[in-house]
């Protein structure tokens, strides 16, 4: 498989578009399997014109693309000027495009354009996705209950606040909502990667009494006293990264006799009521399941990072597509490049394309799930 990815900061959307399906074309050549498109904010506007110039110059036999925040090229994240970011690939088999809509209905949402007859074992789905019309946790949750499960890697559109304001692009046609994506057959080697950024604090327990997204209980106390708890056992700086960065880690495998990084789904803590003891937790936590404290800051979030690209290197890559966290950038690690160039150190050709997203998906255990501040990497590799 071969792989090559283009990034321009020409503010003239033709400009920057001629250099990136330029660059491309020299190193992958025409009719590539898939070509990713990501689109500044800058750039909204003229992405039907971007696409078909890419499609002209490429002819790939799948174009998806979105729009972003920040835009992801090579080892750069360009977080407020205009970007245009092209990855390319010839892959051992061809991928399938997939569109993905829904409908609001009085028990929920249909979803269209998923069923099982859309995979096959051990296919991957990379899906960019409108997050104010497609109910993404929906559509990932229906992935999750597919026979055998289907793993989604990808982000939400970023680069609008408004409805309508993104754009998607799926092969000819541009979309301002539900979701793009495309099926990556299993004989496209992949390993998917979602680095939550966070690192355990204290010792697991049961969770003993809750209500809804109420933790009120952890092994038989009130969660907050519990939490007290451990904010005085620790040390002054530790402390003060809990008071500014604290999470809930809920246990994926309840089965495990002891957890440790990539056992846990990391969730908010979004407020205690002291009356009650009790934690409000930005998911549901039923009564029997284990948790652990955690904390995120920049130090966490780079070592966890880089120890899980580390495990996943054993086969190099020779591509990855990234999608990280709008919460991350600059503004958690206080510098340019961060996520990109950890990246694509870990990438043989430095092919890596990908946008900042405002909620990531990606597997952790069996499992796929909508993230915040992780970033989520597709690695390819030869095979």
């Amino acid at each position: 498989m071969t792989f090559a990815s283009a990034l321009s900061l020409h503010p003239e959307a033709a400009v920057a578009t001629g250099e990136v399906a330029g660059e491309v074309l020299e190193q992958v050549g025409r009719a590539p399997d898939l070509a990713v498109l990501f689109c500044s904010p800058h750039h909204v506007d003229a992405v039907p014109d971007i696409a078909a110039a890419v499609r002209a110059a490429l002819g790939p036999r799948v174009l998806v693309g979105s729009t972003g925040g920040a835009v992801i090229g090579g080892g750069q994240e360009i977080e407020d000027g205009p970007a245009v970011s092209l990855w390319a690939a010839r892959l051992a088999v061809p991928p399938r495009p997939v569109r993905v809509s829904a409908a609001r209905t009085a028990t929920g949402a249909a979803i269209s354009g998923l069923s099982e007859r859309t995979f096959g074992p051990g296919d991957v789905l990379v899906l960019l996705a409108d997050p104010y019309t497609l109910p993404i946790g929906e559509v990932v949750d229906l992935l999750g209950l597919f026979d055998p499960p289907v793993p989604v890697i990808g982000g939400a559109a970023s680069a609008a606040r408004v409805p309508g304001g993104d754009r998607l692009v799926l092969d000819d046609l541009v979309h301002a909502d539900g979701g793009v994506g495309v099926v990556l057959p299993v004989e496209v080697a992949t390993t998917l990667v979602v680095s939550q950024g966070c690192r355990p604090v204290g010792e697991p327990m049961i969770v003993t009494r809750a209500e809804g997204n109420l933790v009120a209980e952890l092994a038989g106390r009130p969660a907050l006293e519990r939490l007290e708890e451990l904010a005085r056992a620790l040390a002054p700086d530790e402390r003060a990264k809990l008071a500014t960065g604290l999470h809930l880690g809920v246990a994926v495998d309840e089965h495990r006799m002891t957890f440790g990084r990539g056992d846990f789904l990391v969730r908010n803590v979004m407020g205690a009521d002291r009356a009650s003891g009790a934690l409000a937790v930005g998911d549901v936590v039923p009564v029997g399941t284990t948790v652990q404290f955690q904390v995120r800051d920049a130090d966490s979030a780079d070592e966890d990072l880089r120890a899980l690209l580390s495990a996943a290197s054993a086969t190099e890559a020779g591509g990855a597509l990234l999608f990280t966290c709008n919460g991350r950038g600059q503004r958690l690690f206080g510098e340019p490049d961060h996520d990109a160039r950890a990246v694509e150190a870990a990438v043989r050709s430095g092919a890596v394309a990908g946008m900042f997203c405002a909620g990531e998906f990606g597997p952790v255990g069996p499992r796929s799930f909508v993230h915040g501040f992780t970033a989520s990497i597709a690695l390819f590799h030869d095979v």
